[in-house]
């Protein structure tokens, strides 16, 4: 019950309040210590492929079970002090694990200034929350970045670590957060990470496996609730699901693409190097700014049926075991 609670507080806290600048953010220092570490590794091991690939496994261990082990042994030593210390931080740190608000807020920022003609301003943006190039795309090229960030974070930034969240709590909700920001900052098939950054990778693409599934079929439901084309949604995730390099990324956006009848990935352009991505959904309508709207809006009602399904189903859980 413990975690059903905290589970429930932290959602209903980045509902309301999103990511504050001012708010210390995990995210933040595990980022800090991943660098320090891939500095310290690089020296440590042989300039080798294998040198390379032994290093970033070291990373990977390192950081998820140093994660799961420092935020466990503090909600430990909180409750020893008080109870309420213990809750206190869990609700925080639960809170602080999930990126719905802040999604949809920065997104809806880019949706504005597009709206109000300033597409540089649109571009830059939307830089802060996708990977690729955005300093020449045009308005469609910045809609459909935004509504594919909407599409995948919904399982990376909310569905995900809500999953682990009513597993294990914040220990392993921030575990999660550990996994998938070393993901995004070596998990990249470059000359630099394709073995430093590869087990990183591999076991981001592991701890997504299950979450990323689960949130296109929520994105599915969530497009008969709010008004969207379901059927179509279901017809291109089972077709282009699989169309992307990644195991997790197209299962979400095939789901939205399908539900908002527009067609999503392509060709892109990453640290100015093109690589060739096929699309995925079909383009029944040209893509306009108010996908944006309708991408948070899937996005909001699959947060809370996830919320709905994965409390019930652990409390479930809890009373026959």
């Amino acid at each position: 019950m413990e975690i059903l609670i905290t589970a429930a507080a932290g959602f209903a806290l980045d509902l309301l309040l999103g990511d504050p600048e001012r708010v210390p953010h995990p995210v933040v220092y595990m980022g800090r210590a991943i660098s320090a570490l891939e500095k310290t590794l690089r020296r440590l091991f042989p300039k080798t492929d294998k040198g390379e690939l032994a290093a970033g496994a070291v990373l990977a261990v390192v950081m998820s079970a140093g994660t799961l082990t420092l935020t466990a042994f503090a909600c430990f030593v909180l409750g020893k002090i008080h109870p309420a210390l213990r809750w206190t931080a869990e609700i925080i740190w639960c809170w602080q694990a999930l990126a719905m608000r802040g999604l949809r807020d920065e997104t809806i920022k880019v949706r504005d200034m597009l709206d109000a003609d300033t597409l540089d301003s649109a571009r830059r943006q939307v830089s802060r929350v996708v990977g690729r190039d955005t300093a020449a795309l045009s308005p469609e090229g910045v809609t459909k970045a935004a509504v594919e960030t909407v599409a995948e974070n919904f399982s990376d930034g909310v569905i995900a670590p809500l999953f682990w969240m009513l597993i294990g709590g914040a220990p392993l909700a921030l575990c999660y957060k550990a996994i998938n920001t070393m993901d995004s900052m070596v998990g990249y098939k470059n000359e630099k990470y394709l073995y430093f950054g590869s087990t990183p990778a591999r076991l981001d693409d592991l701890a997504n496996f299950i979450p990323a599934r689960i949130s296109a079929l929520l994105l599915i439901l969530s497009a008969a609730l709010c008004g969207h084309d379901a059927k179509n949604a279901y017809k291109i995730w089972r077709r282009d699901r699989r169309k992307h390099e990644s195991p997790n990324s197209a299962q979400t956006e095939s789901a939205m693409a399908g539900a908002l009848g527009v067609r999503l990935a392509g060709p892109a352009s990453y640290f100015g190097v093109i690589h060739e991505k096929p699309f995925i959904g079909d383009a029944l309508r040209s893509i306009e700014t108010e996908d944006i709207t309708r991408a948070n809006r899937l996005m909001y009602a699959g947060s809370f049926l996830g919320l709905i399904i994965f409390s019930a189903l652990r409390a479930f859980l809890c009373a026959v075991l």
